[in-house]
């Protein structure tokens, strides 16, 4: 079996010491497919040096709601830079978080629009965090439909939200919060088997039976095996099913491969997000 981990933080200096041997641990595991998530301009170039170094990576350019205080003109134009290249195939992570408020609410919207709209502009799809920000993610997701596609990653609901996302074409992609007794898994059984993606998050949110350590790609075989009970389908078709979502929401198939390989030294790590 393959399987594609659409969303983690291969950049963190938690895998400071043995990256390298996170992606091999990952390729033993069947992770064929990996999106590093960039978190602010200099995340991005990072994310970028690590896709273009390893074949089945690929990156995200992008500032997340934790970030925006900086010169927001500045770095986007380092994103649309960045999401220029090949193995950079969306724009993110952007959207709202007012559970830590580590931004002004107004400061984050403001980001969070442009975003969507340098999305548009560049034909690629947006990464979206949402978190306790419903009814402003909602009202965003109505003004770019039809202009955008997303994904609202590590998602935990609520349903109403789940059926405005489809409705306008995006995706949801679950965590290892999946497999927690807590997860509705009512979100899992009604997300049309097109329209989801499975990740890790790493090094954030391991799955059960990894909870407390360190999440990784590896693990995302995990989530598979938890929405595959959820839903009361095989585990096959659930990787194969997620595998294919993937690829076609970051539009992989039709991306050249890069030709040149960054040094390692290149690689931008990443302190700690709640």
């Amino acid at each position: 079996m393959r399987f594609a981990d659409s969303h983690c933080h291969l950049t963190d200096r938690a895998f400071r010491g043995d990256r390298v041997a996170v992606l091999a641990r990952a390729g033993e595991a069947g992770v064929r497919r990996i999106v590093t998530i960039a978190s602010d301009a200099d995340d991005s170039h990072g994310a970028l040096a690590l896709a273009r170094a390893h074949d089945r990576v690929w990156c995200t350019a992008g500032i997340h709601p934790h970030s925006v205080n900086g010169p927001a003109n500045e770095d986007l134009g380092a994103v649309r830079d960045i999401a220029a290249h090949p193995r950079c195939a969306a724009i993110g992570e952007t959207g709202l978080d007012y559970f830590y408020d580590n931004a002004p609410r107004d400061a984050q919207r403001r980001s969070f629009a442009r975003h969507v709209e340098l999305a548009a502009e560049l034909a690629l799809p947006v990464v979206v965090h949402s978190r306790e920000a419903v009814a402003d993610t909602a009202a965003v997701i109505r003004e770019g439909a039809g202009r955008v596609t997303g994904v609202l990653h590590c998602f935990t609901g609520p349903a109403d939200l789940l059926e405005l996302a489809i409705d306008a074409g995006w995706y949801v992609s679950f965590t290892g919060i999946a497999t927690f007794k807590s997860f509705d898994a009512a979100l899992a059984r009604d997300v049309p088997r097109d329209r989801y993606m499975i990740e890790t998050d790493a090094p954030y949110l391991a799955p059960v039976p990894k909870r407390g350590r360190r999440n990784e790609p590896s693990f995302v075989p995990h989530v598979a095996a938890a929405l595959a009970r959820i839903r009361g389908e095989a585990l096959e078709q659930v990787a194969a099913d997620s595998w294919s979502n993937t690829a076609r929401f970051y539009g992989l198939k039709e991306r050249s491969r890069a030709a040149g390989v960054a040094p390692r030294e290149d690689l931008q790590e990443r302190g700690p997000r709640p």
